[in-house]
Formats: structure tokens, C-alpha cells, sequence
């Protein structure tokens, strides 16, 4: 053990510009120090804000970016204050890498809510360097937003659990929607959706897939586990399922209307967005005040969280579905993502990817 203190170089692989595609980059990783972790990356989850940040979908994105935030890699070193890990322990590092540390909710384990929070790429690191993802050899993070993978667990398989798998397991816990018995609905099936599916099913619930076709009827009741699977389009489906469900967990990440939705749940039902839309969403408001019902959002989840969750679906013996590619098929999986033409997640073999081709 010692404090980090040389700077490191790795390559990975980055976006230039708008048009998304990556190709390799060589860098230089961020100044480390005493509380560091310095990883080399396994494999890595593709998101589907992913796609959002290379292709500058929100405005916001900084190029050169080299994206990946459901990161799974072994510790090659420690800093000298390092308590949590130890080299060759297998570790997990998800959308955040740095937070205030000070304000109300870094105080109350919900540093994901923190205004001075850090992304773990497209942002700029408390030293003044822009953070990169995990689409590349290393990394370095902050002990405290490093979490340890689970003995047994696949490194492919624990990837999407960092950003998919806590997405949907903190709004559940938070919002005591976590007890056997009840009866959700999770709208779209890709990766978070499949995710929601697993995790609500394994908590004793109910689940009905919403989706705007019968397309992924079967792969909902037969491969991923849900009861039943409704089809928004289908007004007296619609109809006859109205006032049935006590939340919907809606991970549709482009403009869709909410009414049809709303009318879906019961007293006190919660609709919670997860999908990150760049325009307003609309609703009248008699669907939400006649019911009493609640819009609400969350967002991945808290350190705490996230080794809770890992260690229920380690308990629970639940997994991924994944497709598992190389780097140099990056591009295509980008390209497929956007048709949704993905079972359900994509997973990065960056371990044993030639990243410098």
C-alpha cells in the first residue's frame, strides 16, 4: 500500500465530436491520491445515456469523452488511507465519482442528489482534469465511490447491476415500495426495464410489462418473469387494467404522454420517470389530484444502495440479460442500442478487448 502519486496513462475509447463514434485514445489519468483506488477495467455496461452524452443529445457533452459508467474492474493498487479495498479485490464504479461531502443529502447517504456531484465522465474532476468513463484500460476512483462485487458474481453479469440494477432498486426501497404483495408495472423492456422486472419479481410483487406493442410479449412472460404484459395501444386492455397497479416505474426515454399511464394506477399510486427526455412531458391535472397520485423521478442511486442491492440479487440469485461484445464492435452496439436491437444490455469485454488496435 502507498499513496498514488505517479501519473498514469491509459487508452480507451472516446467520442470527438457529436457524431458519437469512439475510437482510441490515449491520456492521462487524473492526479491520486491517499484515498485512491487505481483499477484496471474488466468490462463495462453500455447505457442508454451513453448514447445521450457521445451524441450531445442534452447540450452539455465535452469532447474528447470517453464513455462507461457501469464499470467492473480489479484493484491493481490502493492509496496509503485506503480501508475499504485491497490489490486484486473485484470492484464496481457507477455513474458518480466525487461529491461535496457537505450538504444535506451527502449527510443522509444520498450523494447522487448532491448539486457539486461528479459524473465519472463528460465532467471535470476536483484537480481541474476532465473525467473519462470505463470504456478504457484504467481508471482511479475515491474509495467511497468504489463498491466490492459480490464473490461469485460475474464480472459480465454484475456490469449493468452499477447503473440498471440501482436505478430501479432505490425507488423501490425508498418509496416503501419494497413489500411482498404488490402490484407494479414497469413501461418499456430494455435494460433498466428488464432490471425492474427481476428486481420487483423477486420482492414478491405482481409485474405487468407496459409496452406500445405485443413485440416483447413473450420474451416478458417467458425470459424475463413478468405476469402479465399490456399493450398501451389497446384502449380496452387499457381500460379493463385501470386503477390496478400501486406504482409504474417508466423508463421510456423519448417524449411519451402520461395519461394513459396515470389512469393505470390506484389511491396513492406512484409514477416514477427514469428516462432522460430533453422536453416537457404533459398531463391534466384531474388524473393526478382525483386518486391522489404522485409524478415523481429518481435517479441511480446512493453508495449505500448500491451494495444493498448487489447483495440482494446476489441473495436472490439474480442476473442480467446480456449481450457481451468486444471494443472494436463499440460503434455497432451504439448503432444498435438506438433501434432498441438489444437483449437487454449490452456489456463491454474490455479485459479482453486490443484497445489500441
Amino acid at each position: 500500500m502507498g499513496s498514488l502519486e505517479v501519473e498514469r496513462t491509459t487508452t480507451g475509447w472516446a467520442a470527438r465530436d457529436s457524431s458519437g463514434i469512439l475510437s482510441p485514445y490515449t491520456y492521462t489519468l487524473r492526479n491520486t491520491g491517499p484515498e485512491d483506488v487505481y483499477v484496471k477495467v474488466l468490462s463495462c455496461g453500455i447505457c442508454h445515456s451513453d448514447l445521450h452524452q457521445v451524441k450531445n443529445d442534452l447540450g452539455r457533452s465535452n469532447y474528447p469523452m470517453v464513455p462507461g459508467h457501469e464499470v467492473v474492474g480489479e484493484v491493481l493498487e490502493v492509496g496509503s488511507d485506503v480501508t475499504k479495498f485491497r490489490v486484486g479485490d473485484v470492484v464496481g464504479v457507477g455513474l458518480l465519482v466525487g461529491c461535496c461531502r457537505s450538504c444535506n443529502p451527502c449527510k443522509t447517504d444520498n450523494e447522487q442528489y448532491c448539486n457539486k456531484k461528479i459524473w465519472s465522465y463528460n465532467d471535470t474532476y476536483s484537480d481541474g482534469k476532465p473525467t473519462q468513463g470505463g470504456f478504457a484500460g484504467e481508471l482511479v476512483a475515491d474509495q467511497k465511490f468504489v463498491v466490492k462485487i459480490p464473490d461469485g458474481m460475474a464480472w459480465e453479469q454484475a456490469a449493468p447491476l452499477l447503473c440498471a440494477g440501482v436505478t430501479v432498486y432505490s425507488p423501490l426501497n425508498h418509496f416503501g415500495l419494497n413489500l411482498s404483495g404488490l402490484r407494479g408495472g414497469i413501461l418499456g423492456l430494455g435494460g433498466v426495464g428488464h432490471m425492474g422486472v427481476k428486481i420487483a419479481k423477486a420482492m414478491g410483487h405482481h409485474v405487468t410489462v407496459i409496452s406500445s406493442s405485443d413485440r416483447k410479449k413473450e420474451e416478458a412472460l417467458e425470459h424475463v418473469g413478468a405476469d402479465e404484459f399490456l399493450v398501451s395501444s389497446d384502449a380496452t386492455k387499457m381500460q379493463e387494467a385501470a386503477d390496478s397497479l400501486d406504482y409504474i416505474i417508466d423508463t421510456v426515454p423519448v417524449v411519451h404522454p402520461l395519461e394513459p399511464y396515470l389512469s393505470l394506477l390506484r389511491l396513492d399510486g406512484k409514477l416514477i420517470l427514469m428516462g432522460v427526455i430533453g422536453a416537457p412531458l404533459q398531463f391534466v391535472s384531474p388524473m393526478v389530484m382525483l386518486g391522489r397520485k404522485t409524478i415523481t423521478g429518481s435517479f441511480v442511486g446512493s453508495m449505500k444502495e448500491t451494495e444493498e442491492m448487489l447483495e440482494f440479487c446476489k441473495e436472490k440469485g439474480l442476473t442480467s440479460m446480456i449481450e457481451v461484445v468486444k471494443m472494436d464492435y463499440v460503434n455497432t452496439a451504439f448503432e444498435r442500442l438506438e433501434k432498441n436491437d438489444v437483449r437487454y444490455r449490452f456489456v463491454v469485454d474490455v479485459a479482453g478487448s486490443n484497445l489500441n488496435p
